[in-house]
């Protein structure tokens, strides 16, 4: 008897440390195009978030957290730890939203540790291999294509509501509005996760509240018509784009109970952060801040960021006031996770755990740096941020004193030469480490196993100044002024390589030289796919591919130009076009590219 008794204990202790010893999971919320002022809990006057608020009240706030001013830019900061210019994604289009593949991102780090790891929703940086998070760690993935639900890379006629999402690779179709979709998906991943007995990281990355803006009506309803949604935008529009919020709010909701009711919550670090500074709602509310979208002042930049981990004692609605940023997410939740930083990676941003849990004793006074470049290749002071928890040099020309002047608007740099000269050195040095890094374009494989034929899409032109990267420039025929451009690639081996030239994508059936009809309307402003598709009549096709030109003739009715290519192995170029009997020219929006 006394045997087994000491059998039992000795079992009770064994599944007691492993309890006690069992990794936190992790579940990220990042939203889209939400500013700071986005939120009733930072005073909004007239947007309603019941459930973002108690998780406000409840968690501890990073109250001078920044971001990249755009999509792509922040999201490869935030799972790799590096500046956004070293990552390569300076834009979010133009070829320059893809992450390198040195790259080595939170998915992978946290797979490699032993967690199980998914993402859904909104990943933009990069719809080829190997830039998808299916290749970058992530065993579980559900995403649009491109930027957003609409976009060039995305499903044809995707639009908010139902439409296909890639799932682990291949077009699924859904049923739903998007963000509830997404959310959906992550909440099985979780419940599996749970079941298997596996550690998780949930990576739930909303298109939403980005444009075009729709929401269900019973979420948007409560806005429209409201006289401070019409200032300066119209007013339909701003209302689906709080309506967007005011549904992120109820999933944000549904997710913790759904926590709470699997018992995962305790151990569970929950964040809620957005990608850049609001894109519609400034001038209802804006926090005091100057900009927003796009902009190197503190309202394109300065984001929410909530954390939440009872275990860890991340609770209590305590702000962080030290300045922090994207870079020093990695490192922070890989310190909590007690994950060691994989072999020949060194982070610009630096672990914050001390700051999140009220230890930090002589917190030095940081030096970070926001751009927003939107360019294809970056330009140095180009609509930059050089801040510190006082100071915002903007440019290399103004600098304002932050804690006296939140709205930015006096210029003080002449009477602070010293900080201007100390800002500038930083500034100076960061480029000079980064600059070497811009010339190493990214290229999207062909003949890779994992993506065989691959898909190309206008979205990842490279040009100096636009692509097609929606679904309404496609049907629009958009062309001239820089809307043609071409792909970098890389042909991973020799051989004989098939290139399909479409105007319109394989899931259409259509000819080069159909019209389309207007798609289905969804609520809310007007849909990419509720425009005609505008029908072209080339009579030629020419393909480039490093120094090799060829062309060929289209007949009406054909839905393809068809080439077939002897390639030799290595990076190149490539450029694919239509050519009326009146001189114009329009690129093969689409091409795919199979090696034989």
């Amino acid at each position: 008897m006394k045997h087994h008794l000491l059998t039992l204990l000795s079992c009770i202790f064994y599944l007691a440390s492993v309890a006690a010893a069992q990794p936190p999971n992790v579940v990220i919320v990042i939203t889209d195009d939400q500013g700071y002022g986005d939120l009733s809990c930072h005073g909004n006057p007239i947007l309603k978030t019941p459930n973002l608020d108690q998780l406000h009240g409840e968690s501890v706030r990073l109250k001078d957290y920044h971001v990249a001013p755009t999509c792509s830019p922040t999201r490869s900061a935030l799972l790799t730890g590096h500046w956004t210019n070293r990552t390569g994604v300076w834009h979010t289009i133009m070829g320059r939203s893809m992450l390198r593949e040195n790259e080595v991102t939170i998915g992978k780090i946290f797979k490699d540790a032993g967690y199980a790891t998914g993402m859904f929703g909104k990943w933009h940086l990069g719809d080829n291999y190997p830039y998808r998070p299916e290749d970058r760690g992530f065993t579980e993935v559900l995403r649009h294509g491109g930027g957003g639900v609409g976009q060039t890379p995305d499903y044809w006629d995707n639009a908010y509501f139902d439409g296909s999402y890639w799932h682990n690779g291949k077009p699924t179709p859904v049923k739903g509005f998007c963000t509830d979709v997404f959310f959906d998906y992550a909440t099985r991943f979780i419940k599996a996760q749970k079941k298997a007995g596996n550690p998780f990281l949930a990576y739930i990355s909303t298109n939403a509240p980005h444009g075009p803006m729709h929401a269900p009506l019973k979420y948007a309803k409560p806005y429209i018509g409201l006289k401070e949604v019409k200032k300066g935008r119209s007013s339909l529009a701003r209302a689906h784009f709080y309506g967007m919020i005011a549904n992120i709010d109820d999933n944000v909701g549904k997710m913790r109970t759904f926590l709470d009711h699997e018992g995962l919550t305790d151990n569970t670090i929950f964040i809620f952060t957005t990608d850049n500074g609001t894109a519609a709602g400034a001038q209802v509310f804006n926090s005091g801040m100057r900009g927003q979208k796009g902009s190197e002042y503190d309202g394109g930049h300065r984001v929410p960021f909530f954390t939440y981990w009872p275990k860890g004692k991340l609770t209590g609605g305590r702000d962080v006031k030290p300045i922090t940023a994207h870079v020093d997410i990695v490192p922070t939740l890989m310190d909590f996770c007690a994950i060691a930083t994989p072999k020949g990676i060194k982070f610009d941003g630096r672990s914050i755990r001390p700051l999140l849990e009220n230890t930090a004793k002589d917190w030095p006074d940081r030096i970070l740096v926001t751009d927003s470049q939107r360019v294809k290749d970056p330009i140095k002071w180009r609509k930059s941020a050089v801040m510190t928890s006082q100071w915002r040099f903007n440019n290399g020309k103004e600098l304002y004193d932050i804690k006296q002047d939140p709205g930015q608007k006096t210029n003080v740099a002449a009477k602070h030469p010293d900080v201007v000269a100390r800002l500038t050195k930083f500034y100076d040095n960061w480029w000079d480490e980064l600059l070497p890094t811009f010339t190493q374009d990214t290229a999207i494989y062909l003949g890779h196993p994992a993506e065989n034929p691959a898909r190309l899409t206008s979205h990842d032109w490279i040009t100096t100044k636009s692509t097609p990267w929606n679904q309404r420039h496609i049907r629009t025929a958009a062309t001239g002024n820089g809307m043609v451009g071409f792909w970098n690639i890389k042909v991973v081996e020799d051989g004989t390589y098939e290139f399909r030239l479409r105007r319109w994508p394989e899931e259409t059936n259509q000819a080069i030289n159909a019209s389309l009809p207007v798609g289905k309307d969804v609520p809310g402003n007007q849909a990419f796919r509720a425009v005609p598709g505008q029908k072209i009549e080339p009579i030629k096709a020419s393909l480039q591919i490093g120094n090799q030109k060829t062309e060929t003739k289209i007949v009406a009715g054909d839905k393809e130009a068809v080439f077939n290519l002897n390639l030799k192995a290595g990076k190149t170029r490539l450029t694919t076009l239509f050519h009326t009997a009146d001189k114009k020219v329009y690129g093969a929006y689409y091409v795919y590219v199979l090696k034989k």
